[in-house]
């Protein structure tokens, strides 16, 4: 008995072994041009996506952002719909604004009309001559602060180090920010259009089907839309739309399951709004508000696992690389270039030196950092390519295996101890001297002390 449980045991931590060994290791090996099954490359590929999203929700600590940006967004939340109330309004779509909201919070007793009443004491308040500059400072102040944190946080899971300008930021937030109305305009207009008997009469036998699931289907589509805007401008970085769609369409319909499933919300608030009466609406635009920064942080984590998939490819080996291994792959490289350059190719990307050769993305970008930051290869423009190529940034003939390693062995501050004792310098110096006279073979460590 105790050896058929110890078998049992050990059968069992083995199978969890080749689990682990498969998620760190035999998962990110394969290139996707070595799958050559087209199941089995979508497979790696959702395996691989899903891995990426959980290890950024642990690295970069969503839930803190979350509650950051939740926090910001709490500032920025009624003067943003009070602007989109006032676009509407201007349509002619007042009503359906109403409507759309009390939907959103299920035409609770207490925070649909409340909403409403703050938007309505904001805007009146807001015609008054000299609150209009004090509210018009605070609406852009805080609508800068939300977009401004959400851009951060985005750049942080894109791995991207600049912002960019305020006049590229500014002009990127207001176009998110008046893009909900103009689609919530449209959406209600098709929505009209559609409801109106007298126009469709002719047809409306036939088409009724149709226009029940796009009725249904227009603020799914609306809303799609504006989570995959945001997940495209606000990164400081190119994402691509195939990258971008998928997170917006995953979060639109989470956003709608959200919206469906709060119903529970009122019942568990129920009791709240006879103690605490309009006060009761707080606690649920504050988890409707938390819920939405959710929905953009995972979808931003998914946009960015999707678009840099490759990137991950044999990441425990390279961490686990040797210099000489790095040194020789970045030398190769090198030499592709200068072969390119000097017979009057076209110059390659880093992308397309990847597939070419069989390796990972990312060994190749970085090499080619090293080399670009020794100004050994410099990037330039090429047609009909969305990344930059790579040439020589010296005189080809000049370029030997002994000054790239050089530079690259020199790469980087030498200079940063500020109380180096005498005897470390003198260590220093003669090593300097035994490198630059290549005599560092016949000479013991021992002796350079």
């Amino acid at each position: 008995m105790i050896s058929l449980r110890k078998q049992l045991k050990y059968s069992v931590n083995k199978r969890l072994q080749q689990i682990r060994e498969f998620i760190q290791y035999d998962l990110w090996r394969q290139s996707h041009v070595d799958i050559h099954t087209p199941k089995k490359r979508w497979l790696y590929r959702f395996l691989q996506t899903i891995i990426l999203v959980a290890r950024g929700f642990k690295d970069q600590v969503l839930v803190v952002r979350a509650n950051s940006l939740s926090f910001s967004l709490l500032f920025a939340f009624i003067p943003m719909m009070a602007l989109i109330y006032a676009i509407a309004r201007g349509f002619g779509f007042e009503e359906t604004v109403k409507s759309t909201i009390s939907s959103s919070f299920l035409a609770e007793a207490n925070v649909a009309p409340v909403l409403l009443e703050w938007i309505e004491r904001y805007l009146e308040t807001a015609r008054d001559g000299l609150f209009l500059g004090i509210g018009l400072i605070v609406l852009i102040w805080a609508v800068y602060a939300f977009f401004n944190m959400l851009e951060n946080s985005f750049n942080s899971i894109w791995n991207v180090k600049q912002s960019r300008s305020f006049a590229r930021r500014m002009t990127n937030y207001v176009i998110t920010l008046l893009l909900v109305p103009v689609l919530v305009v449209v959406t209600s207009g098709i929505s009209i259009f559609l409801n109106s008997t007298e126009i469709l009469a002719p047809v409306l036998d036939g088409i009724l089907p149709i226009r029940k699931f796009m009725l249904r289907f227009l603020p799914f589509l609306a809303t799609a839309g504006v989570f995959t805007w945001i997940f495209i401008a606000i990164p400081n970085t190119k994402v691509k739309f195939s990258s971008a769609i998928i997170p917006g369409i995953l979060m639109g319909l989470l956003y709608q399951v959200v919206q469906a499933l709060s119903m529970y919300l009122v019942v568990l608030f129920a009791r709240m709004s006879i103690v605490y009466g309009a006060f009761s609406a707080i606690p649920l635009v504050l988890i409707w508000l938390h819920i939405t920064c959710w929905l953009l942080l995972i979808g931003a984590e998914l946009a960015f696992a999707i678009q840099n998939n490759d990137l991950f490819a044999y990441e425990k080996d390279l961490k686990a690389m040797s210099r000489r291994y790095k040194d020789y792959v970045m030398l190769y490289l090198l030499s592709v270039i200068i072969r390119r350059f000097e017979a009057g190719e076209s110059p390659q990307t880093a992308q397309k030196m990847a597939a070419e050769h069989q390796l990972p993305i990312r060994l190749v970008q970085q090499v080619l950092s090293r080399l670009e930051e020794t100004v050994i290869v410099r990037r330039v423009y090429v047609e009909d390519e969305e990344e930059q190529a790579f040439i020589p940034a010296l005189d080809t003939k000049s370029i030997t295996v002994e000054m790239v390693i050089g530079r690259i062995s020199a790469q980087g501050t030498e200079e940063f101890l500020q109380h180096t004792p005498a005897e470390m310098q003198a260590f220093w110096q003669r090593y300097q001297q035994m490198i630059d006279a290549n005599h560092s073979d016949d000479i013991l460590v021992s002796e350079l002390a």
